[in-house]
């Protein structure tokens, strides 16, 4: 049975995802009670099919194969069909990811299970086409013989089934405890990393290609301990050739998910708010570091890109587009000679076209290119024997040409959905561009994510995982969701210094020990203890495109221990460093936001309380002197008049601090030692100066 031109069950939810599927002919079932019941009651196989709704390759096999009604009326007769967003439910997504990567050695999405009645998988993939072809199984091939195995050799099945749930139930345990964190083992993890790194081009690897936002973080952080510049410069090289290449939208700004070659060259042309929060974050610490006005502005660019068009009116953020506009992948952003030439003039057209690598050849598909910058301003003038300054202003007009034409087009599908862990993820990017840039535009849109969040946290009861779409949903909130989350509220509370923000991830964190550590083994696990059960209650420890919430808490319990003295967020930070050890050691490039944990961790702390009125001129600039240093293990804390007494019973430490003669001050306490204090802008920056001179010969 199909049920071509009437919605199926799909239609009722608040997914995107779900909702592009919601006509399909496919008898398709959310995740739940129903569909699992109906499994068990007839003895039929689940199918579970798992994407997201900016998904290339699921785009594909959804018209190849869910839209066919032949296809269908097989997946109706034999199979109970479930359909999953992945950024709805990373929890189911998780499990039978970790299932497809056993069987197979590989994941990605679509991905596509097979499960006995009590979830168990026994068969899975990603993309299946309708038909035989390059090594993969037609899909009505497959669900064919699927369902006869599970009919006659239900003991084959069995086997099968129960081999992939031992293992993910060891693979869902906490390591046994390891040796105690050391700077040697993070210098292994370095090195390890850097066997593989692609000298000429940055980042790891050949095709596909995707930025290496988490090991860049943990390099920023070695590198301002040790020193060594061959790390610098390793980080540097990956951030220009990434903003240089195709991987970059080089008129509205804003990375894509990745790209299909080894040069950042061709991308994927989705955008995620992920990547794009960290990537920002990256660009805004080499700036720190360099003084390089260049990665200030891909930072600056790439905010506004998601200021101009990934936040909702409420103030949050959404969560992607899509690479296809008009069911054509990267149509949207592709030039050839002639638009350049139409849009910027004949005259200026050989100038732009070198500029942005637009040839007649084109490097994409039916001769059209995408923009990428393989010249510098100089080289052009050269070129076209113009001076550099003549060059860049061409570009720059040329540039908002072409964007502006650009917006006639018909433009990718948007994700509207609002996730609260990439949303955390955001208003951190917009917290450091508002403190790195001084520019309060994006300091109040990290304000103002923040305080909607926790507006709808206060009108649910609990933290929410997804908020959006015509239907609203009410899905408890995951490990990631908090931890993110908690990261967010200590950033902007080091940017307007509001107690509200403090007291928001303090009660958070509690709320979070209760209801995922595990008081037994150690460690956090993804899903709250109230929630449903599942194959495995899964606990990931990997910092893959986004970092674990393990990782995440432990950057989150070193600051907040190092905010309020309680010896409990030291004590639960150096557990799970502990019990993490071996693994980072064994495989330190899935784990480098851990390891930039354990810099912080073992790092002497840089504790800055600064006192007098926020909006007094010397304590903006003293502000301006902090923000604008990379000083990644900072404690900084604002003490006003106003404050004073609920923040001493939040921060102890402040009792101690109080202004000299009525003036600003600020007090400086590196590691165990705490030098005299000073009042005016440029005596901190020499003070901060002459730190990291002594760091620097230590």
């Amino acid at each position: 049975m199909t049920n071509a031109g009437r919605p199926n069950r799909l239609i009722q939810e608040a997914s995107p995802y779900l909702q592009q599927h919601a006509y399909n002919p496919v008898d398709w079932y959310p995740w739940g009670p129903e569909a699992l019941a109906k499994a068990r009651q007839e003895d039929r196989p689940i199918l579970l099919s798992i994407g997201y709704s900016t998904c290339h390759w699921c785009h594909v096999m959804a018209h190849e194969c869910f839209e066919n009604p032949d296809i269908a009326g097989i997946m109706n007769a034999l199979f109970v069909n479930i359909k999953v967003d992945r950024e709805e439910r990373p929890d189911i997504d998780d499990v039978y990811m970790n299932a497809v990567q056993m069987l197979t050695g590989r994941g990605g999405w679509p991905l596509t299970v097979f499960l006995t009645p009590d979830l168990k998988p026994f068969y899975g993939g990603t993309y299946f086409p309708p038909e035989d072809r390059g090594g993969l199984p037609g899909f009505p091939r497959l669900l064919q013989a699927l369902a006869e195995a599970y009919r006659d050799k239900k003991a084959n099945i069995a086997n099968v089934a129960g081999l992939l749930d031992q293992n993910l139930q060891i693979l869902s345990l906490t390591p046994e405890p390891g040796p105690a964190p050391r700077y040697a083992h993070l210098e292994q993890a370095l090195d390890h990393a850097l066997a593989y790194f692609d000298q000429d081009n940055g980042g790891f690897g050949g095709a596909p290609k995707f930025p290496p936002s988490l090991d860049l973080g943990f390099w920023a952080r070695f590198y301002e301990r040790t020193g060594r510049s061959e790390v610098l410069a390793k980080l540097l090289l990956t951030l220009q050739r990434m903003a240089r290449g195709g991987i970059y939208d080089q008129l509205r700004g804003g990375f894509h998910r990745y790209t299909v070659d080894g040069v950042w060259l061709i991308p994927h042309f989705e955008k995620m708010l992920y990547d794009n929060a960290q990537l920002t974050v990256r660009y805004l610490e080499a700036y720190q570091l360099t003084g390089d006005p260049w990665y200030a502005a891909i930072a600056r660019e790439t905010l506004d890109y998601v200021l101009a068009e990934m936040t909702s009116p409420d103030g949050a953020f959404y969560a992607a587009q899509d690479a296809d506009s008009e069911g054509v992948e990267g149509k949207f952003f592709v030039w050839t000679p002639a638009e350049i030439a139409q849009v910027v003039g004949s005259a200026r057209a050989p100038l732009v076209q070198a500029a942005f690598g637009v040839t007649a050849e084109g490097n994409f598909e039916h001769g059209a290119s995408v923009l990428h910058r393989p010249w510098s301003a100089a080289a052009l003038g050269q070129q076209f024997a113009l001076k550099e300054a003549q060059v860049q202003e061409i570009l720059a007009e040329a540039r908002q040409q072409l964007l502006t034409a650009r917006e006639q087009r018909i433009r990718p599908h948007r994700d509207e959905k609002i996730i609260t862990a990439w949303n955390g993820l955001m208003i951190s990017a917009m917290a450091a561009g508002g403190q790195v840039l001084a520019e309060p535009r994006y300091a109040q849109a990290a304000l103002r994510a923040a305080a909607f969040l926790l507006d709808q946290e206060a009108r649910q009861g609990r933290l929410q995982r997804t908020w959006g779409g015509a239907v609203p949903a009410h899905r408890p909130a995951f490990l990631d969701d908090y931890a993110y989350f908690i990261t967010a509220l200590l950033d902007v509370y080091e940017t307007d210094f509001d107690l509200r923000w403090l007291r928001a991830a303090l009660r958070l964190t509690q709320e979070t020990d209760k209801a995922f550590y595990d008081q037994e083994a150690g460690g956090y696990f993804s899903t709250p203890q109230d929630h449903e059960t599942l194959l495995v209650r899964p606990k990931n420890f990997q910092d893959l495109a986004v970092p674990s919430g393990n990782s995440v808490m432990v950057h989150n319990l070193i600051r907040l221990h190092r905010l309020t003295d309680r010896p409990e967020f030291w004590e639960r930070a150096q557990e799970i460093l502990t019990r993490l050890q071996n693994l980072l050691l064994e495989n330190p490039r899935a784990l480098s936001h851990l390891a930039a944990a354990q810099e912080a961790f073992l790092a002497p702390p840089l504790a800055i309380t600064l006192t007098g009125e926020p909006d007094h001129p010397v304590i903006r600039g003293m502000l301006a002197e902090i923000y604008h240093r990379f000083l990644p293990h900072r404690r900084l804390v604002l003490k006003t008049p106003a404050n004073a007494a609920e923040l001493a019973t939040l921060i102890p430490a402040v009792r101690d601090y109080e202004q000299i003669a009525g003036q600003p001050t600020a007090f400086v306490c590196p590691g165990t030692t705490c030098l005299a204090p000073v009042q005016s802008a440029p005596a901190l920056a020499e003070l901060l100066d002459q730190l990291a001179r002594q760091n620097k010969r230590g």
